[in-house]
């Protein structure tokens, strides 16, 4: 890490620790939201050290629960959309892809990195995870901690608190800013050591320890490969109509989203762009079936019979489909296709 850390100018507050300069110990963690997340946090707050957190927004993951413990631990969180810088990494990232899409050792270098760019500018003294050393076999080894690490720019000022005593010695406890000693040594997937610690910070409520990230989903994913390898430029709002509805490749090779629910319906109008997709709707009840980036003739006429096909006209031999274009608004009569049908369609 570069040597000239901007230093914090404000007074030191009321309990924090002081390091051997007299300024206030500061540690910025990245957050998910998680029991870790919020334990790792507790854990260096209880030393005295000034805490916050940053936690990144994608389409694929989202500052909800990060949300939620923040206001569960008193610990500041600040939220950062990194949606551009995430896209590009995704498109090749170095380590590969775990089973999914999923480039978790890249994707935790690049959070440490951009972290680390925001604790230079505000005066933070080292960064932190609710990591747990084993807790996932391939992301939380100690060879992939330390790719992280390396890969992050900030080799030495990365703190994993939970599972510290097994880890290497960092900087920072080198530096004396965090006492080794009041660190911990959990490894492994048992989640028992950590409800006993949540239980002595007395924290009640937490998520169960699913994950978040959309990219280990394997529909998600199926989605994710098949966009990839059809558009050369996605837009941002496709990847986020990737986790509404049913999605279809039709004949043409023109891709279309059917609604499951009305609210998958409500959802997928939010990402529609009137300038350029083409949206069908059934005059009887049914989905709304949005054709991103529009398409043939032909393409439309087959996206109004599967349109129908879903409706509560599947029985009828033909259903009105209203078919909105960036070029105005037409009707057509459709013959429903049979959904039972359409399953070599569906992505």
């Amino acid at each position: 890490m570069q040597s000239n850390r901007r230093e914090a100018s404000r007074q030191p507050g009321k309990g924090f620790f002081m390091g051997a300069k007299g300024k206030t110990i500061r540690g910025l963690g990245i957050c998910s939201g998680g029991l870790d997340s919020m334990l790792s946090g507790m854990v260096l707050k209880s030393q005295g050290i000034e805490v916050a957190w940053i936690t990144f927004v994608t389409p694929f993951f989202s500052a909800e629960k990060a949300r939620r413990a923040s206001q569960i631990t008193g610990i500041p969180l600040t939220i950062q959309d990194i949606t551009a810088e995430y896209l590009e990494m995704l498109k090749n990232p170095p380590c590969g892809y775990g089973q999914q899409m999923n480039p978790c050792m890249d994707c935790h270098a690049m959070m440490f990195r951009i972290a680390g760019r925001r604790m230079q500018e505000e005066g933070f003294d080292f960064l932190f995870s609710g990591e747990v050393l084993g807790q996932r076999p391939m992301s939380q080894s100690k060879p992939s901690l330390r790719y992280v690490e390396k890969h992050s720019g900030f080799e030495g000022f990365i703190l994993r608190p939970l599972s510290a005593k097994k880890l290497p010695e960092t900087l920072v406890e080198k530096k004396g800013w965090v006492d080794r000693s009041r660190l911990f040594d959990i490894s492994g997937r048992s989640r028992k050591p950590q409800m006993e610690l949540a239980a002595r910070f007395h924290i009640t409520e937490y998520p169960a320890p699913a994950g978040g990230c959309l990219l280990t989903d394997v529909g998600y994913s199926r989605r994710l490969k098949d966009l990839l390898a059809h558009q050369v430029h996605p837009e941002i709002r496709e990847f986020y109509l990737l986790k509404y509805g049913r999605h279809m490749r039709l004949e043409t090779g023109t891709k279309i989203v059917v609604g499951r629910t009305e609210r998958e319906n409500e959802k997928i109008l939010t990402h529609a762009d009137p300038r350029k997709d083409i949206l069908l709707k059934s005059r009887l009840p049914g989905p709304v079936v949005l054709m991103p980036r529009g398409g043939s003739d032909a393409a439309v006429a087959q996206a109004a019979s599967i349109c129908a096909g879903y409706s509560k006209g599947r029985g009828h031999k033909t259903v009105r489909v209203l078919v909105s274009t960036p070029k105005g608004t037409f009707g057509i009569e459709a013959k429903p296709a049979p959904p039972e049908t359409l399953r070599h369609l569906l992505i």
